[in-house]
């Protein structure tokens, strides 16, 4: 009796999903504008509802409008109801406007979460448990069992950095591909028998805050249908978009299947306790896993709600961890920097050695060289020229810049009668020091041939 109870179940499901495919444009369960989804995680809203409105034609003005509510229960388990009245897209020239009345259709879809593996998961259903308006007595509804619909539908959601892609491809019989509810010159209703159908949903970082925009694009089985789905606050969503563009081209060209429309919606959700119908209500979430994302894992055994202070501890000890970090990074760069400075103190320190060096040995070597110029002046006096020429060479090894031994150098050539290399010492001398004025004057008294001796040994 289980299994058979289970069976039913299922057959009813499958039934009620594939009518949903069939109606008016984002008033079926689900994401996409007209096929069937399927997600990994729990819904996190305790239900949705909206509205939805095709419009064929301006003149005159011709929609297809609807509004539908779903909910999901639990393991998977979700049902949906929706109510539309359908537009006349049948040819002018065939029927007229006051013989056709638009039927009113009371649908009901079932679906079911039958397998999920990492970021796939699989799902089964029912749509289109359809109840139409008798052309004859509106008074009387009845089902049309040309729509229902079962259908299987894989879903596989991949995180692209600060975008999330949804794709859904499968198949389903009956009303799968989509039609309006119109009553045919033949009295006949033109059906799908089977078809395949495809989708994505890109979910993008524009207006983040209230949860991402939402891109749809789906061939439904026959044609192409695009969208956006707008978030106006975290719970509200505006959503617009073209079925059969393909198709439009031909937009004012009134005919039978599959006529382009173009499409506007609007849908609430409810949040559930704990969770925000901005994570995932319009598809996979933008937000990184945390405490509060757990709620919505698939084995079940995580409620749906959460304390808050575990999740504000959980929010302040990453922050925690981060500011640990953060310090940990400026430590580094201060003891960079210190070690950059030990090294310039360094530099400096040895550079100031050098030069309190470099002026010793200089010192030591001025304090020489005038040694040595002290005793070429006694051999000087003494009149050993020679001796006093050593002396001076060695001075000047000492101290090549005197201006005093170059001079010295000079009387002493000149008293040896060598008045050519007397002059180049002089000449000099007075180079390095051009304020010696005793040497200037040798040098004057040289040229006007008047200089009869030379003592520069006065200092």
């Amino acid at each position: 009796m289980r299994n058979t109870k289970n069976i039913i179940i299922f057959f009813v499901i499958a039934v009620s999903m594939i009518f949903a495919s069939a109606r008016v444009a984002y008033t079926r369960p689900g994401l996409m504008m007209r096929i069937p989804t399927s997600s990994i995680q729990k819904a996190p809203y305790i239900f949705r509802t909206g509205f939805g409105v095709e419009l064929h034609n301006f003149d005159p003005i011709n929609t297809a409008k609807g509004v539908y509510f779903d909910m999901e229960f639990g393991k998977g388990f979700s049902a949906g109801f929706s109510a539309v009245q359908g537009g006349d897209t049948t040819s002018l020239d065939l029927i007229s406007e006051s013989q056709y009345s638009p039927q009113v259709e009371f649908g009901f879809h079932f679906q079911q979460r039958v397998f999920v593996y990492n970021d796939i998961s699989l799902s089964a259903g029912l749509q289109d448990i359809v109840f139409q308006n008798n052309q004859d007595d509106e008074q009387v509804l009845s089902l049309n069992t040309d729509l229902l619909s079962f259908f299987l539908v894989l879903a596989s959601e991949k995180d692209l950095g600060d975008y999330k892609m949804s794709t859904f491809m499968g198949f389903g019989t009956g009303g799968l591909g989509p039609m309006d509810s119109v009553k045919v010159i033949s009295d006949s209703t033109q059906t799908a028998n089977a078809g395949v159908f495809v989708g994505f949903l890109l979910k993008t970082p524009y207006f983040g805050r209230n949860g991402g925009m939402d891109i749809v694009g789906e061939f439904d089985g026959t044609g192409v249908n695009v969208g956006l789905r707008i978030p106006l606050t975290s719970d509200y969503r505006l959503n617009l978009g073209f079925t059969h563009i393909e198709r439009l081209p031909s937009w004012k060209t009134r005919y039978w299947t599959g006529h382009p429309a173009f499409t506007i919606g609007f849908d609430m959700a409810v949040p559930r306790i704990g969770g925000s119908s901005r994570s995932s209500a319009s598809g996979p979430s933008n937000q990184p896993l945390s405490t509060a994302n757990l709620a919505f894992s698939n084995d079940g055994t995580v409620p749906a709600y959460m304390d808050s202070t575990i999740a504000m501890a959980d929010f302040t000890v990453m922050s925690l961890r981060d500011s640990m970090l953060m310090m940990n990074n400026e430590m580094r760069n201060l003891m960079v920097q210190l070690s950059a400075l030990e090294q310039e103190s360094q530099f400096l320190v040895d550079s100031l050695k050098q030069l309190k060096l470099g002026k010793n040995v200089q010192e030591k070597n001025m304090n020489e060289s005038m040694r040595h110029l002290s005793r070429s002046l006694r051999f000087f006096y003494a009149g050993d020229f020679r001796e006093a020429l050593k002396e001076v060479d060695l001075s000047l090894e000492l101290k090549p810049d005197l201006a005093l031994a170059y001079a010295r150098r000079g009387s002493i050539y000149y008293k040896l009668g060598d008045v050519q290399r007397a002059t180049i010492n002089w000449n000099l001398a007075l180079r390095l020091d051009p304020e010696y004025d005793d040497v200037r004057n040798i040098l004057k008294a040289l040229h006007e041939n008047r200089l009869k001796d030379a003592n520069l040994f006065e200092e």
